[in-house]
């Protein structure tokens, strides 16, 4: 019997608890550890934080779902990861042995490098569904007396979707609520250009969210540095393609959501071997630790080198249909590892996006991820917005039932109508 142990319970965790109870062998024994009792579903905080959606809509108890599966949880914090001694210390001092580790943990928001950022500081967030309500909170206010908007990701950045979906969300419900004209919007990012995602753009994202910005009279400041928010003023400095200051930018604002920078939880930051510099984990082609080979990583957590330097760092999103092909390999791998074989399964790291602008959205396929790819396509329209709609639903109703099945490969492809892509 083998101990297999998952840290996380996110969108990567839960889904790698289903696969790997299907993978494993009848006497092997599946825990997972979490920091919270709950699951919610991180796609959806940007409705949350305009008030579309309630917590309770986008939010399961773990412990239900994973006891149906006849896998263990425990809903205590991890304090620290012990490689050496294939141990996991928990927040309360118990010891959790294993002999497979999955990390799966998502990341550590790293607001505190920057002055003044954060729902702590002068600024708001959708990265988890806490900070989504006390920004519905605050937007309930910004509506009744409105004023400028600051919104966009800080330098270091790596998930951007949701910048821009939280930014056109906003605009959406301005204009429903006939307060539009009385909002200036600015949109500020590290990216090099607006549509660039981290990924060196898709298809034509860059002209096309350049076109949308400017017929929903969003400004904008690429290559910016956030350097220090005070209250309703947010301190930008503007880089040139070189990296060189170009411009300062002394921004005032009423309301403002700033996705900031990543970096490893503290139970894992600072091993020498199993994570980088900013504390992210180490990984081979098979979602195995070099250094500690009977420790796997999927999700957020994982270290992946950008594909080209940016004048300002940027790093790379993990989106869901990555993390779900990161998640299949890695309960397979270690599958053959149970059967005295070697790890043979590669994750895809394709990435299918939908972004929901407030009544229509965009979609990307990037097949690989990382350039260069098979497949580059970027598009938008108000069926992006009914299938964000459909495939939430889905998505938490799958969650309900523990299924192991891939629901982004065979959801969201089938959503955008191009289950023809699936085979470059």
């Amino acid at each position: 019997m083998a101990h297999i142990v998952i840290l996380g319970a996110g969108i990567g965790g839960l889904p790698m608890a289903f696969e790997m109870k299907e993978n494993a062998r009848p006497d092997d024994k599946i825990t997972v550890i979490s920091n919270t009792p709950t699951f919610h579903f991180v796609p959806s905080n940007p409705w949350v934080a305009v008030d579309w959606r309630d917590r309770d809509e986008i939010e399961l108890p773990i412990a239900p779902i994973l006891e149906k599966k006849g896998v263990d949880f425990i809903a205590v914090g991890a304090q620290r990861v012990h490689p050496e001694q294939n141990q996991v210390e928990l927040s309360d001092g118990r010891m959790i042995a294993y002999d497979y580790l999955v990390i799966a943990t998502g990341p550590k928001l790293a607001f505190d490098e920057i002055e003044g950022l954060g729902p702590q500081g002068h600024t708001h967030s959708v990265c988890h569904v806490d900070h989504a309500e006390h920004a519905r909170e605050a937007w309930m206010q910004f509506v009744a007396d409105p004023g400028p908007i600051v919104v966009g990701a800080v330098q270091g950045a790596s998930c951007f979707g949701p910048a821009y979906e939280y930014a056109m969300i906003m605009e959406t419900d301005l204009r429903r609520r006939k307060i539009r004209d009385k909002v200036p919007m600015t949109f500020v990012t590290s990216e090099p250009y607006i549509g660039h995602l981290g990924l060196n753009g898709v298809g034509d994202s860059k002209s096309m969210m350049e076109s949308i910005f400017r017929d929903k009279s969003v400004r904008w400041i690429c290559n910016a540095k956030v350097t220090k928010v005070e209250a309703g003023l947010m301190h930008v400095t503007e880089h040139d393609e070189d990296g060189k200051p170009k411009k300062d930018h002394t921004l005032p604002f009423k309301y403002s959501m700033m996705l900031p920078a990543f970096k490893g939880v503290d139970a894992i930051f600072g091993i020498e071997g199993l994570v980088n510099p900013r504390g992210f984990v180490l990984i081979d082609e098979h979602q195995r630790n070099p250094r500690y080979p009977n420790v796997f990583a999927v999700g957020v957590c994982v270290a992946i080198t950008p594909p080209e330097p940016t004048p300002i760092p940027t790093g790379i999103p993990k989106t869901g249909y990555m993390i779900e092909s990161m998640v299949t390999a890695t309960a397979h791998n270690i599958r053959a590892l149970l059967d005295g074989a070697q790890p043979h399964e590669h994750a895809t790291w394709n990435a299918v996006c939908l972004a929901d602008f407030g009544d229509r959205g965009a979609a990307f396929v990037a097949l690989p991820q990382i350039p260069p790819r098979n497949v580059s396509w970027f598009s938008e329209g108000y069926w992006v917005h009914l299938a964000k709609i459909a495939f939430e639903k889905y998505f938490m109703r799958k969650m309900k039932k523990g299924t192991s099945e891939p629901i982004y490969e065979r959801v969201v492809m089938k959503a955008m109508g191009i289950m023809k892509l699936k085979d470059h």
